[in-house]
């Protein structure tokens, strides 16, 4: 972050819907019994459990975060991040009660791979990633490595302490399983390495028994090995015998001993302790990446992004929070309502409720993405742009079909698409509810008119050479703009169908808004610019650098004038004043890139959405307000 943005005001992140449901092992019950912990992007989301929103964030993490550990009592929480190439990577302790930040700890390079908190909560042990690949051992009580040294000949990917010695731990990895003694009064570390046979696994997760006994492996091959941690560490047992496609991504273990495993497939299974043979399973959506046992309750998180809970008497899954897993790319607000807001990703739709981070309804549209949404002014549907190259809208409480533009925009047939998106990539409505403009990846602007569940093409306009990223109308409907990957934005003429006005600029145009009063024109685009345009003649009247480091994907102006939002490459959310074209208030919190972002039409609240799949609720503080007009 620029040093002149430190200093800045902060949004306050009020509500995060989103889970990392690629971190392995990345979902937790607090040992309080209330509480679960997850990571999304550079923080850890805090929540009640039963509540869909969240309580509380731990942030100081600069990159997305890689891992994440809790600790035995629940006081400690450490998570490990990854990073550019030949740069640290942080790990952070936070001390849960008072939600702040401990230690920050700096050795590892690129990617801290795995971290396990010893018994009593003394050390923490950590494993780089593949570009590290070193075990240290840290002191909880001064933030300083005890000791460390190379973790494996090749690349570590799980470890765990033993649950009654604090000097004693298990790491495995690609064709390596190794128990490691902790000599700390020599400040040393040394290895012992299994004997694993002629049995060759990569382990991908550790679970060990209570009584330090035994330890089982998960592993990418689908079953689980068993080796004995007492006297020789040897290889004991492995099964069940039907392997679980996809491998084994977590472990844990039942009250009575037997094993929980999650596996890539979606599969929950219990396997016995005494053969490792399966008992019982169950399948959810997506691969388990996390598997989290408090007595004979379980929440189990998914790489698509689903948190279940699972009863370990009854066994059946239970659907307790779901969010994007890919990116989204699209968020509005219906006109004149702040109480709820839209979002759309790969395949589906989602409507949300602003305060409490509810989902309301889904609309999924299989092996399709979906490029754009808009309200119409009624509220009656929620009109969407989609890969296919249709239009598609939908009843915002049914969530049923009510029409569809086939061949709204060509798939076939281009000389150049560029950009991400292919198909139809904006859509607005008129405000009388008559009438559809979309744009796409072929280049064209097309002005379609709606009656009832009848559709007719008006015009088709071609000026542009490369993708329509953003399209906005005016209030009296008589002309739109379209800005676009060719470094131009066109004015549109609505009733002669002609082009009215064109602006120029070195830039891939991502976006376009009238002000209020419709005097000037705001444009962002991959030259890190906020350019004021004369809405008459189309001069450019004021150039801001809203980043020195990133495009700007997202702008939105507020409904009064007063202030208008940024978000884009930099990842960094940011609130301007309009008159004087400062920076007044920033938000910190996504990982990747912001790809939208949207002011709630009371001017409370900024809503942003990322590559990550996040969608981030900030509350834009009154004082702020007061100070930009």
């Amino acid at each position: 972050m620029a040093a002149d943005l430190e200093h800045k005001p902060r949004l306050v992140l009020e509500s995060v819907v989103g889970f990392g449901g690629t971190v392995e092992g990345g979902l937790h019950i607090h040992p309080d019994g209330k509480h679960l912990l997850y990571p999304l992007g550079t923080c850890i989301v805090v929540r009640e459990i039963g509540n869909p929103k969240a309580t509380g964030f731990l942030n100081g993490h600069s990159d997305k975060i890689s891992c994440l550990a809790v600790s035995n009592s629940g006081r400690y929480v450490a998570s490990g991040q990854s990073t550019h190439m030949g740069f640290q990577a942080d790990i952070c302790v936070f001390d849960f009660q008072e939600r702040k930040l401990v230690h920050r700890m700096l050795l590892h390079k690129v990617k801290v791979q795995a971290l396990a908190f010893s018994a009593d909560e003394q050390y923490l042990a950590s494993v780089g990633g593949q570009d590290d690949n070193t075990l240290v051992v840290w002191d909880l009580t001064t933030g300083r490595p005890v000791c460390g040294g190379p973790a494996a000949t090749d690349l570590s990917l799980c470890i765990r302490f033993f649950n009654n010695r604090s000097d004693m731990l298990v790491t495995g990895g690609a064709s390596t399983l190794r128990v490691w003694d902790i000599d700390f009064q020599n400040r040393k570390i040394n290895a012992t390495d299994v004997n694993m046979g002629n049995i060759r696994r990569q382990i991908e997760t550790i679970a060990i028994e209570a009584a330090d006994r035994y330890a089982y492996c998960g592993t990418a091959s689908g079953d689980v090995v068993c080796i004995q941690l007492n006297g020789p560490k040897n290889y004991k047992m492995i099964g069940p015998t039907k392997k679980f496609a996809n491998g084994i991504l977590s472990t844990t273990l039942t009250s009575d001993g037997d094993v929980l495993i999650g596996g890539g497939a979606g599969d929950v299974a219990v396997l016995s302790k005494v053969d490792l043979s399966l008992i019982k399973s169950v399948t959810v959506q997506g691969g388990v990446t996390s598997v989290s046992a408090l007595g004979d309750h379980f929440f189990i998180g998914t790489n698509m992004s689903n948190v279940y809970y699972l009863n370990n008497k009854t066994f059946k899954d239970e659907l307790r929070q779901t969010c994007h897993y890919q990116t989204v790319n699209d968020v509005v607000f219906p006109h004149g309502y702040s109480e709820l807001f839209a979002t759309c990703s790969a395949n589906e739709i989602r409507v949300w409720n602003t305060k409490t981070s509810a989902e309301l309804l889904r609309i999924q549209v299989g092996n399709l993405e979906c490029n754009s949404i808009v309200f119409t002014k009624d509220g009656r549907s929620i009109v969407s742009g989609w890969s296919d190259g249709k239009v598609r809208a939908f009843g915002p409480q049914s969530g049923k079909l009510i029409y569809a533009i086939n061949d709204a925009h060509k798939l076939q047939g281009m000389k150049r698409i560029s950009g991400s998106h292919a198909g139809v990539t904006a859509v607005c409505v008129d405000n009388s509810n008559q009438r559809i403009i979309t744009g796409g990846a072929d280049s064209q602007v097309r002005v379609w008119r709606i009656s009832g569940q009848a559709f007719t093409m008006e015009a088709s306009m071609k000026e542009h050479k490369a993708t329509i990223n953003a399209i906005s109308i005016n209030s009296s409907d008589t002309e739109c703009v379209s800005a676009s990957d060719d470094g131009s934005c066109i004015v549109w003429d609505l009733k002669r169908f002609m082009r009215r006005n064109i602006m120029y600029a070195q830039t891939y145009f991502k976006s376009a808004s009238y002000f209020f009063d419709e005097s000037q024109l705001l444009t962002s685009g991959s030259d890190r610019k906020v350019t004021y345009w004369d809405a008459v003649d189309c001069s450019a009247i004021r150039e801001i650098e809203a980043s020195k480091t990133g495009e700007i994907n997202g702008l939105d102006i507020s409904a009064d004038g007063t202030f208008f939002a940024t978000g884009g490459g930099d990842r960094i959310v940011k609130i301007w004043g309009y008159d004087d074209g400062t920076c007044a208030a920033i938000g910190l919190g996504h990982s990747t890139n912001i790809s939208k972002v949207k002011i709630a039409p009371d001017g409370k609240r900024v809503v942003s959405v990322s590559e990550e799949g996040a969608v981030m609720v900030w509350r834009v503080p009154e004082l702020d307000i007061q100070q930009l007009v």
